[in-house]
């Protein structure tokens, strides 16, 4: 079995004794079945096992085993409380930040074990990207700096002619170059709260991750910013593999390949219930209680 890296290994602005980060390694072998969703190992980002999460002596969500494929939106529905921003959060070791926080079980990017003690969170955050439920443009920084200030820092691109480039193709890609590229010098709270958010996505594909997480993206935006939004999601699954967080259904069933309906239980932790294609998902479950979630019968 060979060893292939995720990405090469990336050194921050420079600065005195400063460590160089782990570089995710992803094994290269032969392909195997999937123990949850039947998929072989090469068609599958991120694979979870028996993971649990607590804030303090709370447990937020419970022994949850499920496979992401690759190049694919996985949308993640249930109902408030359920854990579904934590699962989130798990995924690319966000959870961990928060004081109080830990997490057992699992989570493997390409059959790696991103929680592994050789593993610089900072590398799997780079690889799992994460867009918030709010825009959080950089205040103080202009558009062009807020895509190319985070790679720049993380030691990606160098010199004006590539940060040039990155910002213009980074743009392109979150469908925004085209409104903004004659204000790049302009402050990025200057921008609608939709275009907020693609600037977001923006930065967020400046730090060339492989995964796009998306907590609730469309939450704080209205019908027409949503559609935009929704649609560059599918216009980017062709290179990035996407889970999205969403409490709308019907965006769930008009943008997602795979949906998991995620609950809560007496313990008032949040377990998965099924997963499933969406159209079968929502037209044919194999689980009452996902059949009465979907049918607006509770949550």
């Amino acid at each position: 079995m060979t060893i292939r890296s995720v990405r090469q290994k990336v050194t921050a602005s420079p600065a005195p004794n400063e460590a160089e980060a782990v570089a995710i390694q992803v094994p290269v072998g032969e392909p195997s079945a999937s123990a949850a969703g039947g998929a072989a190992l090469g068609d599958v980002a991120i694979t979870v096992r028996d993971l649990s999460a607590w804030y303090g002596a709370r447990r937020v969500i419970r022994d949850v085993s499920m496979d992401i494929r690759s190049n694919a939106i996985t949308a993640i529905i249930g109902p408030s409380g359920s854990g579904k921003s934590t699962l989130l959060r798990c995924l690319d070791r966000m959870h961990e930040v928060v004081p109080g926080a830990r997490s057992s079980g699992k989570v493997a990017y390409q059959g790696v074990d991103i929680y592994d003690p050789e593993i610089e969170p900072a590398a799997v955050r780079r690889t799992i990207g994460m867009v918030f439920q709010q825009p959080n443009p950089f205040p103080t920084m202009s558009i062009y700096d807020n895509v190319a200030a985070p790679a720049r820092f993380n030691g990606l691109v160098k010199g004006k002619a590539a940060q040039d480039e990155l910002v213009e193709r980074c743009l392109r890609q979150a469908a925004l170059w085209d409104e903004v590229r004659d204000k790049l010098g302009h402050g990025g709270t200057s921008l609608s709260g939709g275009q907020q958010q693609r600037l977001c996505i923006a930065r967020t594909l400046a730090l060339q991750p492989k995964v796009l997480l998306m907590d609730e993206p469309c939450s704080a935006l209205d019908p027409v910013a949503t559609l935009q939004i929704e649609q560059l999601m599918s216009n980017l699954k062709s290179e990035y593999t996407i889970v999205i967080v969403t409490h709308n259904m019907q965006q769930a069933s008009r943008v997602s390949d795979i949906t998991a309906f995620f609950n809560m239980g007496p313990d008032r932790a949040g377990y998965l219930v099924e997963l499933d294609d969406t159209r079968t998902l929502f037209t044919n479950p194999k689980n009452q209680l996902t059949e009465d979630y979907v049918s607006g019968r509770f949550g």
